[in-house]
């Protein structure tokens, strides 16, 4: 539907009443009008009269995700419809302005009469309203339920207006659809699924019955993992002619890919996170296996697991612990640290419990400084955090678990 479905609907429902008052004896004369409260009754005005006042529009819930009828088929997604509730005010002038007879009153007791009676447009009813609207063509009817409103909102509404209050009742128009410029996306149908085109085929096991991947741990049961470590990877069906473990990170332009060693299993592969032939970075990667039979062949098929997180720890290289002098109440700490910190990556130094984020270079570095403002002579323990992912500062590969020498000291 195009967007003047609203001025569509605001033509039938003022046909609606003006064809359903004046068989009313006594409201022969009456006309309806479609203005704002402000200028509907003019200083001249003396007859009996209606005016249809569209106040306010709200999204309907029901249709805000929801494709259009009609217009996009299963599979495909479509962008929703922009999906609205029209509240309209009637508001009721009598004959003389009521000097003779409360004209108003059984002008808005027709109305509201017609109303009751008539509370569904009929297709027709749109089409002829408004010349070249295609609001008729909607699947969805619209609905009119009589919306009560408070004193409060009464006063609000005209005082808004600056006018002075006449005797009035709103209603709701529900739903009315105005199509997306937007198209859907339609794909191409399926030409078979499966050999023999039978569709899938249910098996009763425990498994997947697809590669899937189940866990990633660092050595050490540690928080995540460090340049040189060795992770495991966990998984069923994980077994190729080519598997490859894929490391995903956003500040990489393509992910590390490491293939899997002679060791590898149809359920565990351990990887080693090796910078003699890749360059790693630290932060958050996404972990898949791509697994390829018949690698030798044109176009192989190649079977991809689910992805999970592994966190790369940066390391702090420099000498410890470390040193910094503080000069009027301030102080700056410098660092190296393994890998290079990339542009793109947030980088801050936990001090303690305090976090003091670092400024971002316009280069990858391995160098880096934080400024301490307010400085504090002392120890403190102290951790590097590149994208959210801490340096290690606790030791589990002893037991019980004990803090590493990562301390700087301010004098």
């Amino acid at each position: 539907m195009s967007a003047n479905a609203i001025a569509a609907v605001t033509a039938a429902l003022r046909n609606l009443l003006s064809d359903g008052v004046k068989v009313e004896a006594g409201l022969e004369d009456t006309i309806v009008t479609t203005l704002p409260m402000d200028r509907a009754r003019d200083a001249s005005g003396s007859g009996n009269q209606l005016n249809v006042f569209l106040y306010q529009t709200t999204p309907n819930a029901a249709w805000r995700n929801l494709s259009m009828p009609g217009q996009v088929q299963s599979l495909e997604s479509g962008f929703p419809p922009l999906a609205l509730n029209l509240y309209y005010l009637i508001t009721a002038w009598g004959r003389d302005n009521d000097a003779q007879s409360p004209f108003s009153h059984f002008l808005l007791g027709r109305a509201m009469s017609v109303m009751h009676d008539h509370p569904l447009l009929g297709s027709d009813e749109i089409r002829l309203a408004l010349p070249g609207n295609d609001a008729y063509l909607q699947m969805e009817r619209i609905r009119f339920s009589l919306q009560p409103l408070s004193v409060e909102d009464i006063f609000k509404l005209w005082s808004g207006f600056q006018t002075q209050y006449r005797l009035s009742a709103s209603y709701e128009a529900s739903v009315v659809l105005i199509e997306s410029a937007r198209s859907a996306r339609t794909p191409l149908p399926v030409l078979m699924r499966g050999t023999g085109d039978t569709g899938p085929v249910a098996l009763a096991r425990l498994d997947p019955g697809l590669p899937t991947l189940q866990s990633i741990t660092p050595p050490n049961q540690q928080s995540g993992a460090q340049i040189g470590d060795v992770v495991t990877i966990a998984g069923t069906l994980l077994a190729g002619d080519k598997v490859e473990v894929v490391f995903a990170h956003p500040a990489l332009q393509n992910p590390i890919r490491v293939p899997a060693g002679q060791g590898a299993t149809a359920t565990r592969i351990d990887v080693q996170l090796d910078t003699a032939q890749f360059a790693w970075v630290a932060g958050w990667y996404a972990v898949t296996v791509e697994i390829t039979s018949t690698p030798d062949q044109p176009n192989p098929p190649v079977h991809s697991t689910n992805a999970l997180p592994m966190a790369l720890a940066p390391t702090i290289t420099s000498p410890m612990p470390l040193k910094a002098t503080i000069a009027n109440g301030a102080a700056t700490v410098k660092l190296k640290c393994s890998p290079d910190v990339q542009p793109v990556q947030r980088v801050a130094l936990l001090l303690g419990d305090q976090e003091i984020a670092g400024a971002r270079s316009a280069n990858a570095t391995g160098s880096l400084s934080f400024p301490v403002p307010q400085a504090v002579a002392g120890t403190y323990l102290v951790r590097l955090r590149v994208d959210g992912v801490d340096s290690l500062l606790v030791d589990r590969s002893v037991k019980p678990p004990v803090f590493r020498n990562q301390k700087v000291v301010f004098k």
